[in-house]
């Protein structure tokens, strides 16, 4: 990058936020395609996302690895029927091998704004650095986790011990022999708590509300049948299209609440009595809402690690802290060594972790303070040129969420194609597109599970549902199948300083 700010940067065609499952998925593609001029800004030193990053105990993957990995890409040696972190973080680390992404990557490149200019139809991408470059579009493919959600807890800045979210766990930091509590009882506490509950001398679990709970089947892969994938790559196929198939068949519970929700609260009801014998902490651990309304998790170890005498089970909530202890709403005072905050992210209403502008100077965290809206989940009406990956209403509730990016990536390539056709314009969706998306997909929620009244994740603070896909996952793909064009404003621009086929900016060339 040139060391004058005042230097115009050169304009890169593409510009991807993010290395991991989204980012590196489209990179690949535009490869394929014969598209060089694009770069990717990853904040970490590395690629892999939400898989580099959390690695607490237990971390893994509640889809079946054949399924959660690039369909273009299969991998015949996963070491188990679910993903665990490690495993999923070499599959991702493999593919930009592969590929030779790393020279389209600039690491440690963390972004602090992007901001739209409209005379040139171009992007300026400032970093925390103070670096700078230049977009004609941008792609955000950030995810949806990845910003911690903190509880609100009275006295945790006194609290003397150790205190770590499991998205931002300290591999330092040793948990044997010591007196743990965990807050939460959502997808990583479920994965947490029996990984770390034989190594602790006790393990206070405060939950708010019970999930539910399905065993997950999760074992081993066998090297015979990772031989026969390696020979026979079709069997592979076919075992990832019934894994999908089997996704699929679970959405009418979802999606109405019917016998299909009440024979699902009944599997689960006899998967807890058959693991937990104890009535009154059955009860405890029963949930008193419908199934689907609150994530369904996957576990075959979280009861076995509930009803060991060293877990003690918390069900008034956390009142506060003190120096050693933490309280109990009922008065309960519980001295530990080290708190765990499970408690998930920050994903309904967050817009982006940086500001983003766009026509007229418009701020897409205040465009979104109340709700996350996109057509698509991917184009944002008055954010010409700006793409997301995963964004609003298209996260899964029951499949993989490599389905959708996949979908996307196919939807962004025919945009950005469409752009490259039109050099003196930009494309922003037309308000009203949008408006319609949105208010056919809102009402796709009604009378559904999602929607049936408990306090989950997957709403705004007025109920609404910001998160997931309100149908099944291949109605989705038949709607992103497409790029229309009459959905679009195209606005002419004036000389706009698009590069000439170069495959890094100045940013990248400085790196």
């Amino acid at each position: 990058m040139s060391k004058n700010n005042n230097d115009a940067a050169a304009v890169v065609e593409v510009a991807i936020i993010g290395a991991g499952f989204g980012g590196m998925g489209l990179a690949i593609r535009l490869q394929q395609q014969g598209v060089r001029d694009f770069v990717i800004y990853e904040q970490a030193s590395d690629v892999g996302g939400v898989w580099r990053d959390n690695i607490y105990p237990g971390a893994a993957c509640d889809v079946p690895s054949h399924l959660y990995s690039f369909s273009f890409e299969p991998n015949p040696d996963w070491g188990r029927s679910y993903g665990p972190q490690e495993e999923i973080y070499r599959y991702l680390q493999h593919c930009a091998k592969k590929y030779q992404l790393s020279r389209h990557i600039t690491f440690n490149a963390s972004v602090s704004a992007l901001e739209f200019d409209e005379n040139s139809g171009v992007w300026t991408i400032d970093f925390s650095d103070g670096r700078q470059a230049k977009a004609r579009a941008v792609v955000l493919a950030i995810g949806a986790l990845n910003i911690p959600q903190y509880p609100k807890i009275e006295g945790i800045e006194k609290f003397a011990g150790k205190v770590m979210h499991t998205a931002e766990w300290d591999p330092d930091y040793t948990l044997e022999g010591k007196r743990v509590a965990v807050i939460g009882t959502g997808a990583s506490a479920i994965q947490v708590v029996p990984a770390i509950q034989p190594k602790v001398a006790s393990l206070a679990l405060f939950q708010r509300t019970p999930p539910w709970v399905m065993p997950k089947f999760d074992g081993p892969q066998r090297p015979v049948r990772q031989a026969h994938f390696r020979r026979w790559p079709f069997l592979q196929k076919l075992l990832r299209n019934a894994q999908y198939l089997l996704g699929e068949s679970v959405v009418p519970a979802f999606m109405w609440d019917s016998f299909l929700t009440r024979f699902g609260e009944f599997m689960g009801r006899r998967y807890l009595k058959k693991v937990v014998a104890d009535p009154v902490l059955r009860a405890k651990l029963t949930p008193g809402y419908a199934m689907g309304c609150k994530r369904v998790l996957l576990s075959d170890n979280y009861y076995p690690a509930v009803i060991k005498d060293n877990v003690n089970l918390v069900t008034t909530g956390v009142s506060h802290l003190d120096e050693n202890a933490i309280y109990g709403a009922d008065g309960q005072r519980l001295e530990v060594d080290a708190i765990i905050l499970a408690t998930g992210f920050k994903v309904p209403v967050s817009g982006a972790p940086m500001p983003v502008r766009g026509l007229g100077g418009r701020d897409l965290n205040e465009d979104w303070a109340s709700g996350s809206e996109a057509y698509k989940g991917m184009a944002v009406s008055g954010y010409p040129n700006l793409l997301y990956i995963m964004g609003p209403n298209t996260g899964p509730g029951n499949t993989s969420v490599i389905f959708y990016i996949e979908s996307q990536i196919r939807y962004i390539l025919q945009y950005l194609r469409t752009l490259r056709g039109n050099p003196n314009e930009y494309i922003d969706i037309k308000p009203e597109v949008q408006k319609a998306f949105n208010e056919d997909v809102q009402r796709r929620f009604k009378g559904t599970t999602w929607t049936s009244g408990c306090n989950s994740w997957y709403l705004t603070a007025d109920g609404k549902n910001t998160t997931l896909w309100p149908s099944f996952s291949w109605q989705y793909r038949l709607r992103t199948r497409h790029f229309n064009s009459a959905e679009y404003r195209f606005i002419e621009v004036g000389d706009a300083d698009v590069s000439d086929g170069s495959p890094v900016n100045e940013m990248a060339a400085a790196s």
